[in-house]
């Protein structure tokens, strides 16, 4: 039965909520980077070595480590090159649709101008549609850090260029010690503007940081989130306010927000009727795939091919994508599912 699973969400239809745009650098991607910048990186340009540099002991070392990465992609031809290869990667696991997490800041503050950064990806996403007939979107993500400079910059970038892509407003890195109410009023102008509300919170730290995100930012999904399962009041103002959690299980493991895949708080979440969705966050650093999470999340809930095709429409209804794209993705589910249930005829 596992492996007939495992095959089933090879081909089914599927969409991507929350994968970060650098995380998903292939190894020989970082490993052909770090070599053109040899010298002025410690990442290291054997793609062998990488699986060790990319064990992580805690979530503060995770983020060093992501930031040594984003050090590799210095101008708008990387970028663009990175972009391009995302796709095609997400595109090959039957993703008909993406929101990649960006943080221009990290570019800008590296030379690159706002204006160059989004003509790459956008240059990026328009082939990468018209090569894999995948549809990338953006999430602007403001880099949590102790100054506000990053919020600043990020939200200049969203409004000013505003790139055809761009369809949400999101608030990543550390956690503990960056309140989420301190960026309450650039999220509103983010969301005045059109822009969804798509913040981290409570993946490294406890349920009142979901708490913030909800209160103060207008949260519409929620990135992580799993430390709603301990606070039942919080799981289920979630439920009935509809507020999805974007649950990525391999990456709390990897970064020890969750202690192994046995003890995620998956099952009590989806017990609870919180709404979820299965994404992979980073899944070349944490040697994970889009579909190697599908399946996590079937063992973790003890789900067959009907169950994990209920997982993936949700994905898309809780996606950006406009009512006509829900539809045409939820109707290639139908149509896999479908096709998948009919005998094979006479060898």
């Amino acid at each position: 039965m596992a492996s007939d699973v495992t095959d089933f969400i090879a081909g089914l239809p599927k969409v991507e909520l929350h994968v970060h745009h650098v995380g998903s650098a292939t190894p020989q991607t970082v490993a052909r980077l770090a070599e053109r910048h040899a010298g002025s990186t410690a990442v290291p340009a054997d793609p062998d070595l990488l699986a060790e540099y990319f064990t992580f002991t805690d979530f503060a070392h995770f983020v060093e480590v992501y930031l040594s990465v984003v050090d590799l992609i210095r101008d708008a031809e990387d970028l663009n090159t990175l972009t391009y290869d995302i796709g095609a990667g997400l595109a090959a696991q039957s993703v008909r649709y993406a929101e990649l997490t960006l943080t221009p800041y990290s570019s800008v503050t590296r030379g690159i101008s706002a204006e160059a950064y989004c003509e790459a990806v956008e240059d990026a996403r328009r082939r990468v549609a018209r090569d894999h007939g995948i549809q990338l979107r953006w999430c602007f993500d403001i880099p949590g850090e102790p100054t506000m400079t990053g919020a600043d910059v990020t939200l200049e970038v969203a409004l000013k260029q505003r790139p055809d892509g761009l369809v949400s407003f999101g608030l990543g890195g550390p956690e503990a010690g960056i309140p989420r109410a301190r960026y309450a009023d650039h999220f509103a102008a983010a969301r005045a503007a059109g822009l969804r509300s798509v913040p981290h919170a409570g993946e490294s730290t406890g349920p009142e940081t979901v708490w913030e995100a909800v209160r103060h930012l207008g949260a519409e999904r929620i990135g992580h989130g799993i430390a709603a399962a301990r606070d039942p009041e919080l799981m289920a103002h979630l439920r009935e306010h509809d507020i999805p959690l974007e649950v990525c299980p391999t990456s709390n493991v990897c970064t020890r927000s969750a202690p192994s895949l046995a003890e995620h708080p998956l099952p009590q979440l989806v017990a609870a009727g919180v709404p979820v969705t299965i994404n992979s966050d980073d899944p070349p650093m944490f040697s994970t795939t889009l579909n190697r999470e599908y399946q996590v999340a079937a063992d973790l809930l003890d789900l067959d091919s009907h169950g994990v095709a209920e997982l993936a429409r949700q994905g898309v209804r809780y996606s950006f994508l406009d009512e006509a794209g829900k539809a045409a993705v939820l109707a290639e589910i139908d149509a896999y599912v479908t096709h998948r249930r009919q005998p094979s005829g006479p060898a």
